[in-house]
């Protein structure tokens, strides 16, 4: 499951019909110890962060809170440009133009940001203005591009709305009733509890340890922490209709028409595999990667994390993740079809 020319540790996790049926890892858990990876520890899930984010959002829109096509003025005022016309859908499906703040040079991942930018602290005010020192990338509604900030906006949103933090919201929702032990969105705590396999950048030296980061450089777009069994169950309760009405879930799967918007959908992504197609969310952040999918009806989840760092022939890593995802959701080898589930930080 693992090539140590890519990372050093894989784990994984498959789920069918509310039921774990398969969990395992290889590779090394830190360089340094050399201990093997244990397929019930943790991991940063990066992006996959936004499907607990949409979900809470659209109960919000369940309740008549608010509602997808509402104006972002209407609920932060002045935000970004174009608040006026962006809606909170064209937030959660990346239509919305906003920019992308992890496109500012303290997001770089260089020297500067290994030996003291990954430790700042962000609130989420503090990144949207990161992204409003860069122009919209289309007016709304016009384009897909993805967005961190959209998600980011999505969190202000649900604070406002319920007085709580994002991160207090999602796991009074999601995470304590679904009993997902392994799962936390740890605002700025900059370690990760428990067993987990350490993640690594690469450099001219060689890999460099990153574990330990502040998350709120992520925040709602990317700061969760998680393990395979938790995300296998929460897609096995997100897809079975046990966390948002028809209508929301039904909405979670409407596409863009534009570009690569045509398989994302409000916080969920689409793979086409032969045996059909699967909703999930991928994420990166430093050191980790995480790939999380289900069947549409819930009855059969994969989720898996890899410590990547370094993929000489980028082709061929994907093509490796293609046949693990194949394998695990198709029950045999096979070739996926459609895009790569991998995004960069968040």
């Amino acid at each position: 499951m693992t090539d140590p020319g890519y990372s050093t540790s894989a784990l994984g996790a498959v789920r069918v019909d509310g039921r774990p049926v398969w969990s395992n890892a290889t590779g090394v858990a830190d360089l340094a110890s050399g201990r093997p990876a244990d397929p019930r520890g943790a991991f940063r899930i990066g992006s996959a962060t936004k499907t607990f984010v949409a979900t809470t959002l659209l109960q919000l829109v369940g309740e008549h809170r608010l509602g997808l096509d509402d104006r972002l003025e209407t609920l932060l005022p002045g935000a970004v440009p174009n608040s006026g016309t962006i809606t909170v859908r064209q937030l959660l499906d990346h239509t919305s133009g906003v920019a992308d703040y992890t496109q500012d040079p303290a997001f770089a991942f260089d020297d500067t940001w290994l030996t003291g930018g990954r430790y700042t602290s962000y609130r989420l005010r503090d990144l949207v203005d990161l992204a409003n020192k860069y122009p919209p990338a289309f007016a709304p509604g016009q384009d897909w591009q993805y967005s961190n900030t959209n998600y980011i906006l999505a969190g202000m949103i649900i604070e406002k709305l319920t007085g709580h933090s994002w991160n207090d919201e999602v796991t009074r929702r999601i995470i304590r009733p679904l009993r997902l032990t392994g799962t936390r969105m740890p605002g700025d705590f900059p370690f990760i509890p428990g067993p987990h396999a350490h993640g690594y950048l690469k450099s001219a030296a060689g890999p460099v340890d990153v574990t330990v980061l502040n998350p709120s450089m992520a925040g709602s777009a990317g700061g969760g922490i998680s393990t395979a069994a938790d995300l296998t169950a929460f897609l096995d309760a997100l897809l079975g209709g046990r966390l948002l009405r028809p209508a929301e879930l039904a909405a979670m799967k409407q596409t863009s028409t534009h570009g690569e918007g045509r398989t994302y959908g409000l916080g969920l992504q689409r793979l086409d595999l032969p045996c059909g197609e699967f909703w999930g969310h991928a994420g990166g952040i430093p050191g980790y990667s995480t790939m999380m999918l289900a069947s549409p009806d819930g009855r059969r989840e994969f989720a898996a994390n890899t410590t990547f760092y370094d993929a000489p022939d980028e082709n061929a890593a994907n093509a490796a993740w293609h046949r693990v995802t194949a394998t695990a959701l198709c029950g045999a080898p096979a070739a996926a079809a459609g895009p790569a589930l991998a995004r960069t930080t968040p």
